[in-house]
């Protein structure tokens, strides 16, 4: 008997993937399309961070904008595209469907318009996985600041199946005084996607670097923010941290410089009682190379239990 071919096609987040459907059941991705929706992320988002520096590239969003944002992210995992794309327009954001070569994942790519303006807004970026159910999120708040987190951000993101990966979109330092330092402020675009996938009971890993002398004798400072919520997760880091070579600085178990206890999107994560994991890493972890694949590959033994386990109310 001729085995047939079925065309599936299932609706993700809204948008459209076609699965080729077997006769024993199995399901895989049709051919990726051509064209603009092809990308490589990691080569996506150094282009895009590559245009950050400090004293420029930042205007301070109102509220209704951080809000409108928020919502629309909200409205995307809930699988209304349509509505999530006339409401990001209105605050002159995009929504694509890129295809990561490297991984043949699908995301949705969630986009400031004035990116590749001569004056960016600086508000950020998001993907989203359209191939698996969203249940947790890489955060990167200071790209281009902490140089290499970025990068790492992507390595977590392709790691584990269900992720999202928040972008903070100017330097640290572009803003007024400390306006676009996003870990520290609740009145941005960063933060209030954060906030969202918090309510959402969406458990994140936010990622940080420090100088050499900041901590010295250790390659890594794990923390789990402001609160506890995250401990277990953060001791199974750890642990896994350790087991591939790295010296943990434990913040639950002594003193540890950068222990990330004023972060917000900490705060608002305890205050949901949503682990939150506050990690930062040496300069030779964030260069790139074998340390940054251990450090991915430990942290994907967080990311693909939390990507396994069902988002609760």
């Amino acid at each position: 008997m001729i085995a047939i071919l079925l065309l599936v096609v299932t609706a993700l987040a809204g948008g459209l993937t076609v699965l080729l459907r077997t006769p024993g059941g199995t399901s895989r991705p049709a051919p990726a399309p051509q064209g603009d929706g092809q990308i490589d992320l990691a080569r996506e988002v150094a282009d895009y961070t590559s245009r950050f520096a400090p004293g420029r590239g930042y205007q301070p969003p109102g509220a209704a904008d951080r809000q409108d944002i928020a919502t629309a992210v909200g409205l995307l995992l809930d699988g209304h595209r349509k509505q999530a794309e006339q409401r990001l327009s209105q605050r002159d954001f995009a929504v694509r469907t890129v295809v990561d070569r490297p991984s043949g994942r699908h995301f949705a790519e969630v986009a400031d318009r004035t990116d590749t303006a001569v004056t960016p807004r600086g508000w950020g970026r998001v993907y989203i996985d359209l191939d698996h159910r969203p249940n947790w999120s890489v955060q990167v708040p200071h790209p281009g600041f902490d140089l290499g987190t970025e990068q790492l951000g992507v390595r977590v993101l392709r790691g584990s199946p269900g992720g999202i990966l928040v972008i903070a979109g100017a330097h640290r330092k572009a803003g007024v005084g400390n306006s676009a330092d996003v870990a520290h402020r609740q009145d941005t675009v960063f933060h209030a996607i954060c906030a969202e996938l918090a309510r959402r009971r969406m458990p994140g890993i936010q990622l940080h670097g420090f100088a050499a002398s900041a901590a010295p004798g250790y390659d890594v400072v794990a923390s789990t923010g402001a609160g506890s919520a995250g401990r277990p997760e953060g001791g199974e880091l750890a642990d896994a941290l350790g087991g591939h070579g790295f010296r943990v600085c434990r913040a639950w178990v002594r003193p540890c410089p950068l222990e990330g206890r004023t972060n917000v999107q900490g705060q608002v994560a305890e205050a949901d009682h949503v682990p939150f994991l506050h990690v930062e890493f040496s300069p030779e972890v964030r260069a790139g190379g074998r340390p940054a694949e251990r450090a991915a590959a430990a942290i994907a033994e967080i990311t693909g239990r939390w990507a396994r386990e069902p988002v609760t109310d």
